[in-house]
């Protein structure tokens, strides 16, 4: 579920029989629940409305799920044959390690 570039985690939990999710990838917690698929929606909806009109109030920048900066540290080898992996693709690294998360995130 997603709504202004925030995006949800759905669970059900069948003892109280509802619906709750979790806003993913901020350090901020927003959480919301509801009985049917309609009200999680628009209690999900209300609950990033609601954070982004916090931050508006506070004078502060709101928290974005990703900047697209990721800085990774790994141990030298895997560094070296990733960029050999990337040389032999004919890439830079950054165009290869972008391809190679993205496959493994939507894979």
């Amino acid at each position: 579920m997603s709504h202004k570039g925030y995006t949800a985690r759905i669970e059900f939990d069948e003892r109280d029989n509802i619906f709750f999710g979790r806003v993913l990838g901020l350090h901020t917690m927003i959480s919301f629940h509801g009985e049917t698929v309609k009200e999680l929606r628009a209690t999900f909806v209300t609950a990033i409305e609601e954070f982004l009109r916090d931050c508006k109030e506070q004078g502060v920048r709101p928290e974005k799920p990703a900047s697209g900066k990721l800085m990774l540290r790994v141990p030298p080898e895997v560094h070296g044959a990733a960029l050999v992996a990337a040389q032999a693709a004919g890439k830079s690294l950054n165009q290869w390690a972008t391809e190679v998360l993205e496959e493994a995130a939507h894979g």
